[in-house]
């Protein structure tokens, strides 16, 4: 069983920062791919950032060069940083975690999602 947590979310005015935090714990063999979605009042869904075990990032062009993801490998956690925030910044952030669970199986990744954390940005 795997547990994904996040933490950091909050209430912030536009232009400040949030740091969300993200821990995968549980029967983990490997976890390749980390990152965070989220889930906008609209009920929209957007891939926010990635990185991947080897280092590798994408980010959201709404959130490019305003958030920095990084990673620790040997904690299982990954980190969002996010500046200059803006109203439309506001939603649930969803943190997600490519498990392989077996090392029988090494590549063989499902993914795995936390409870999410609410950003609420006013204006």
């Amino acid at each position: 069983q795997v547990q994904v947590v996040e933490s950091g979310g909050g209430l912030v005015q536009a232009g400040g920062s949030l740091r969300l935090s993200c821990a995968a714990s549980g029967s983990i063999f490997s976890i390749n791919d980390m990152g965070w979605d989220r889930r906008t009042p609209g009920k929209q869904y957007e891939l926010v950032a990635s990185i991947t075990s080897g280092g590798s990032i994408n980010y959201a062009d709404s959130v490019k060069g305003r958030s920095t993801i990084s990673r620790d490998i040997a904690k299982n956690t990954v980190y969002l940083q996010m500046n200059s925030l803006k109203a439309e910044d506001t939603a649930v952030y969803y943190c997600f975690a490519d498990v392989a669970l077996d090392s029988r199986y090494p590549l063989r990744f499902t993914r795995h999602w936390g409870q999410g954390t609410q950003v609420t940005v006013s204006s």
